[in-house]
């Protein structure tokens, strides 16, 4: 019986002259990708390798790859979460970084405190926030997200407990995310991320229940795209969908489901829109910093290149859903 191929014996490096940030990632890798961009004259290859919730497979990438990439990101979990001012240290995730200790690891929770505020704020001509209903649907993992529509005054509903704990427990306020993540985030730190967010196999996997209703009493979903499209309905007929990494299979699979509006917070960069922990790797290595930058640095990047929503309606022509990019 012939063993299965090993997946480092055919990963090549980058060409001379680029830089190179890997995204290890213990979602599925179906997701994978990799894209060759020119940003400010410098070439990159920006790649997504995704695991498939095999999390020894993941650190012996970390491991094998340190030192020899610019930047990794960190898929399909948090290193930690800023959640009302405060960091969150997940155990079992740090531990499944250890072995890069020359190459920077970033897992997107300082990009998303920036670049998604920035986006709610950008959007707020087009959707007028104050008229909207949003469930987001995970709101501790992007506090910043939550916020920002808070500020702007729209009436959500934060799904945490409802998808997260599978509890019928909704928080209606911004005061009441807050609480629940003082609650709860310090012993879900030390529990495995697979018990609460979905890896592998499970990005593929619908699971209906007792949120349906909060789908169908929402204007916009919100949040992270594995999450929102794990306990999501079929039915979104004129659904906003508000997410980050979008590859075309999710937007076959919004189409199918009726969304009318597809909102991704990062540009696409190549043919991908890409996570969140690959544009943090990414501005860190355009910045030449072999760590997390600050808000205002991340800010600053943001502006320069002219990062913005990525906004794509979708219409129903002749029986046939069609993209139309406005």
């Amino acid at each position: 019986m012939t063993s299965a191929p090993d997946p480092l014996q055919t990963w090549q490096p980058a060409p001379q002259g680029y830089k190179h940030v890997v995204s290890i990632s213990l979602g599925h890798s179906a997701r994978n990708a990799r894209e060759e961009v020119t940003v400010l004259g410098q070439p990159f290859i920006l790649e997504r390798i995704g695991t498939d919730g095999d999390a020894e497979l993941a650190a012996r990438y970390f491991r094998e790859l340190d030192g020899r990439v610019d930047a990794f990101g960190l898929g399909g979990a948090d290193l930690y979460v800023l959640a009302d001012g405060k960091r969150y240290t997940f155990a079992n995730v740090k531990k499944l970084v250890a072995n890069a200790r020359q190459t920077p690891v970033l897992d997107g929770s300082g990009l998303k405190n920036t670049l998604e505020r920035e986006a709610v704020r950008q959007l707020d001509p087009l959707l007028n926030w104050r008229t909207q209903r949003v469930l987001m649907v995970s709101a501790v993992d992007r506090f910043g997200m939550a916020e920002a529509l808070a500020q702007h005054g729209a009436d959500t509903v934060y799904g945490d407990i409802i998808f997260g704990l599978n509890l019928d427990y909704p928080l209606r306020s911004l005061g009441a995310l807050r609480r629940a993540a003082r609650l709860l985030l310090p012993p879900l730190t030390h529990l495995p991320q697979d018990w609460f967010y979905p890896t592998g196999e499970k990005q593929t996997q619908s699971v209906e229940g007792q949120g349906t209703k909060y789908y169908a009493w929402a204007d916009v979903i919100a949040g992270d795209t594995h999450f929102a499209k794990r306990y999501a309905p079929s039915d979104l007929r004129g659904k906003t969908v508000l997410t980050q990494t979008i590859t075309e299979a999710d937007r076959r699979w919004m189409q199918e489901r009726g969304v009318a509006r597809l909102i991704t917070t990062t540009p696409r960069m190549g043919n991908r829109n890409f996570a969140t922990n690959v544009l943090e790797a990414f501005f860190v290595t355009l910045s030449g910093r072999r760590s997390a930058l600050t808000a205002q640095e991340y800010l600053d990047y943001i502006t320069q290149l002219g990062f913005r929503p990525e906004v794509t309606e979708v219409t129903e022509l002749n029986g046939s859903l069609h993209l139309t990019k406005p």
